[in-house]
């Protein structure tokens, strides 16, 4: 047992099954079927974090009937082929320590017609919130052919040798909608007492027990919604949860948050608190006297599940995102060494934000997330001939080329020109709530001296001052910069700002490194539609200036809208007093404000501001590269003076290169 965190590695008996700790991977969408089966890269992505020391793994979501698919790569429902290739993944968790659990789900109203061409079934015909279809009142038949779809799912699964299902009871999908009174509106022996809205639920649970025999673990996952009426309360979801483990139905429960009507906290970013889960897995430990309670949403860290283990407030905890982004958290936190643990950062961006347009999985920090068929995981080969390498550049590119090359015992520099790691990545970790981005790049600074590798800050490269005859491998990562010209991506054909020489026009870089002093009234042009602008705009604010951001999008964080964090980010700008204006770019910046272009109307406006601080696309920092061509050396150039992109492929090239070398 772990000295460090002895509740979170204490075993577990789980329905006929003993866990080797209390650390659960959680189900999610990995979207990486093909032609709706599981592949080999399924049962790598999952052997990872069984080997990494994950207890018990929740294989991705089955949709149960045609009407419930909802992603392109979704597994195929009532279909005996899955079984199988289903086989291959439980023998790669379950040989790797860990017990295999499949999700069966069935998101009723909310289904997806562009995927599942198939009309959307629900209790009483409400509208989809997931799209923006309706659906039908299902008929008694439809109702049974539901239950016999989970069953029948339930019953490849035990024939493809997973030790239990967890039956979607979350997130007001099918099973949900007929437990809540807003959406179960029949009248009829499904809908009205507690008794006939969890008759669904019930049949379903029964029947797979009977079907799938005493010895396999059958478990539920619910989440709750506080702050929407028409969701259950808490108290309702423990009245039915504690009916269902006196029938003797479930052997666990898995709590989360949100859901359809509050989607911002189904996958909650850094805006919301951590442990979201803990208080609705509290109040159901309170009731339940069989099932074991599983606390999930935003509980990150082995620190996190320890505390809402110690509380009391569950017996298991789902660490997702935190096990995408380092699939051995659970081997490291058991050694005593979290420290070593690459920390999620809460962003959304490559998990659920590649979900969202139906993308496979994979994580902004962790580019070896999805690709474990392809590069063995997160694990390291030694190099049989190590070679001399520089990396010139700090920024994710660098430090992850550097760490990697490092792991696979090359010999490594790191020069960085500025006195301090992070580069552009550094100043999006001063935004506000940022600042798992700061412990990232502290986790780089140990794991790079750990590895022996020479970091060199203040260290400007020049071509010439390079000597190759020491070198094998030169790695140019010096990043990108925003120029001042104040060019528009909406305003093609010009390519300097009218007015821009009358001063007080900054780059949100340099808003951010504090080099600059912005005026009381901030004007934000931004034409990128992330953090980069919307974090800068947060922290002016919070910094008392006034700030009013100008967009041509039709609305303030298009590009957060995938990550479900558009939302709640507006909404804070909000109380902070931010002001926006869309659909709209600066044609002239005249001193003491600018001039706008409304591009529906073509009608210009004149708004008054001290400081105007743009957000538009970078340029590639590439100066070196002529120079190093005669170098004779191998040279690579990655991130963002290769082309100025989001921080994701920067991480990645960082890995490919470093596995390259």
């Amino acid at each position: 047992m772990s000295q460090t965190f002895p509740r979170l590695f204490a075993p577990l008996k789980i329905g006929s099954r003993t866990l080797r700790n209390r650390i659960v991977f959680g189900a999610h969408t990995s979207n990486l079927a093909l032609e709706g089966l599981p592949t080999e890269r399924h049962a790598a992505y999952y052997a990872e974090r069984a080997i990494g020391g994950a207890a018990m793994i929740v294989v991705e979501p089955m949709p149960v009937h045609a009407s419930a698919v909802l992603t392109h790569h979704n597994f195929r429902h009532s279909d005996d082929a899955v079984i199988p290739h289903f086989a291959k993944v439980v023998r790669a968790i379950k040989d790797n320590g860990a017990v295999a659990i499949q999700q069966l789900y069935h998101v009723g109203a909310h289904g997806d017609s562009d995927n599942s061409f198939h009309p959307h079934w629900s209790p009483s015909g409400l509208p989809s919130y997931h799209d923006s279809d309706g659906s039908h009142p299902m008929t008694e038949n439809e109702i049974w052919e539901t239950i016999d779809g989970f069953v029948q799912a339930a019953r490849r699964c035990r024939e493809a040798g997973f030790d239990g299902v967890e039956v979607w009871a979350a997130y007001l999908g099918m099973v949900d909608q007929f437990w809540t009174p807003w959406s179960n509106r029949r009248d009829d022996q499904w809908g009205g007492s507690l008794e006939n809205r969890t008759r669904m639920s019930r049949e379903i649970l029964s029947r797979i027990r009977e079907t799938c025999g005493p010895d396999f673990i059958v478990g539920i996952a619910v989440s709750d919604e506080p702050d929407v009426k028409a969701a259950l309360s808490r108290e309702e979801l423990a009245e039915i949860v504690k009916l269902h483990d006196e029938l003797g139905l479930i052997d666990y429960v898995t709590c989360g948050s949100g859901g359809y009507l509050d989607f911002y906290k189904l996958m909650p970013t850094f805006i919301y608190p951590e442990k979201l889960g803990a208080d609705l897995a509290s109040t159901l430990k309170k009731v339940v006297k069989k099932a074991v309670v599983t606390a999930e949403s935003h509980i990150r860290t082995p620190e996190n599940a320890e505390t809402v283990l110690g509380e009391g407030a569950c017996d298991l905890v789902s660490i997702v995102r935190g096990q995408i982004a380092d699939p051995h958290l659970a081997r490291k936190a058991g050694e005593g060494r979290p420290e070593d643990i690459r920390g999620c950062i809460s962003c959304n961006q490559m998990c659920w934000g590649r979900r969202s347009r139906d993308y496979w999985i994979s994580c902004l920090i962790n580019p070896s997330a999805g690709r474990e068929s392809e590069w063995n995981g997160d694990r390291f080969t030694k190099t049989d001939a190590p070679k001399r390498v520089l990396v010139i550049g700090g920024g994710p590119a660098g430090l992850e080329a550097a760490r990697v090359a490092a792991e696979r015992g090359h010999s490594v520099v790191l020069a960085e020109a500025s006195n301090h790691l992070g580069g552009n990545f550094l100043l999006a970790g001063l935004q506000p709530r940022r600042a798992q981005i700061l412990d990232l790049l502290a986790w780089y600074e140990r794991q790079l001296e750990s590895l022996g590798v020479e970091v060199r800050l203040n260290t400007y490269v020049e071509a010439e001052e390079i000597n190759a005859a020491e070198l094998d491998v030169v790695v140019v990562a010096t990043g990108s910069y925003s120029p001042e010209t104040g060019f528009q991506k909406a305003l093609p054909t010009v390519e300097t700002l009218p007015g821009i020489e009358k001063g007080g026009v900054f780059t949100v870089e340099g808003v951010m490194a504090k080099q600059v002093r912005p005026g009381k009234h901030v004007l934000l042009l931004d034409e990128g539609g992330g953090w980069r602008a919307c974090g800068t705009a947060w922290k002016l604010a919070e910094d008392g200036h006034l700030v009013t951001i100008v967009t041509p999008d039709p609305f303030v964080g298009k590009e957060l809208q995938r990550t479900a964090a558009d939302v709640p980010m507006r909404q804070a700008l909000r109380k902070l007093g931010v002001q926006w204006i869309v659909e709209s770019s600066v044609v002239e910046w005249k001193g003491n404000g600018a001039t706008l272009v409304d591009h529906n109307t073509g009608e210009h406006r004149f708004l008054e501001a001290d400081t105007l601080v743009m957000a538009t696309t970078n340029l590639p920092a590439d100066w070196l590269m002529p120079g190093l061509s005669a170098l004779g050396v191998t040279i690579r150039q990655i991130g963002d003076c290769a082309a100025p992109r989001q921080a994701p492929y920067a991480f990645y090239e960082g890995r490919k290169i470093g596995l390259e070398i």
